[in-house]
């Protein structure tokens, strides 16, 4: 942490980047020689520092590939609920914020976080969150810093809540209406809508799993080796499901192959937030030019 800090320094716009795989979210925030200040690019620290299987956390580097976190974990039976593109780093993926289709069950990505340890735009380290599940002590920034795209602080290492791994899991899709499936299901993991055919994720124990594939395969569904593939941009649902368009049932979030313009936003939510990007960051410095309120869903 202490190499970290010192590369991002007190002095001159600076950010983080992990493997890239959503760089252009937000906006990008290099900027011309000739137009503005240059930005350096700086990485976060790497690698698993301390997996505690009984408290179920992990204390992580945020530029650690989800990859490499994910293969350490499953030795263990457990994982944390974080998904991204391949290549997606642990600091990457909080600081976007987009949680994985499996969320009705795994919970949304910003409660993953309980500790981060991050670099201020003054060049100092801080700490936010505390590192067990059961922690109420002053704000809860962390919150804040999930989906910031970098604006406010610098992760550097993170302390996140992991899970036990399913036993079983299995993917399943017909042509029932998405309200059906809600309705023969008890909690499943994610269900997916095309506009012709439902996907639902079940998850759990092998046996309950089973009784429930069982009662969809009644209604019609049949067993399928994944999930429908995903266009790449995100928005939120708007009641219209255009042409190519997969909907995440559960959480409105709607995957489009175009991209959609950013959603308004109330003139006194952007005055709070730039309010406390400024209390954050006064001067600027970190990830110029990115602006969260561009990412959809």
């Amino acid at each position: 942490m202490e190499r970290f800090r010192d590369e991002v320094g007190a002095d001159g716009a600076v950010c983080v980047r992990g493997g890239g795989t959503r760089w252009t979210l937000g906006m990008s925030p290099y900027v011309e020689a000739d137009e503005g200040p240059e930005v350096r690019v700086v990485t976060a620290p790497q690698g698993i520092q301390k997996h505690d299987p009984a408290e179920m956390t992990v204390m992580v580097g945020a530029g650690t590939a989800l990859t490499d976190l994910a293969a350490a974990l499953s030795l263990h039976g457990q994982e944390v609920a974080l998904e991204g593109p391949p290549g997606s780093t642990v600091g990457g993926t909080l600081a976007v914020g987009h949680s994985s289709v499996r969320r009705p069950r795994i919970g949304a990505a910003r409660d993953t976080l309980l500790q981060a340890e991050c670099v201020g735009a003054d060049g100092a380290l801080f700490k936010a969150g505390g590192p067990t599940v059961k922690n109420v002590t002053g704000y809860d920034l962390c919150r804040l810093l999930v989906g910031s795209l970098g604006t406010l602080a610098l992760l550097g290492r993170v302390i996140l809540r992991t899970r036990p791994v399913p036993e079983q899991t299995i993917w399943m899709t017909g042509g029932l209406l998405p309200s059906d499936v809600l309705a023969a299901c008890y909690r499943p993991a994610g269900v997916l809508w095309d506009g012709t055919s439902t996907f639902v994720r079940l998850e759990g124990y092998s046996s309950d799993v089973r009784d429930e594939a069982q009662s969809l395969a009644l209604l019609g569904l049949s067993g399928v080796d994944g999930p429908p593939s995903l266009p790449m941009h995100r928005d939120r649902w708007r009641g219209t499901l255009p042409a190519g368009g997969v909907l995440e049932v559960s959480t409105g979030v709607l995957h489009r192959p175009d991209p959609a313009p950013a959603a308004p936003v109330a003139p006194a939510v952007r005055a709070l937030a730039d309010r406390v990007r400024a209390g954050f960051d006064p001067r600027g410095r970190l990830n110029p030019g990115r602006d969260p309120y561009l990412v959809t869903a």
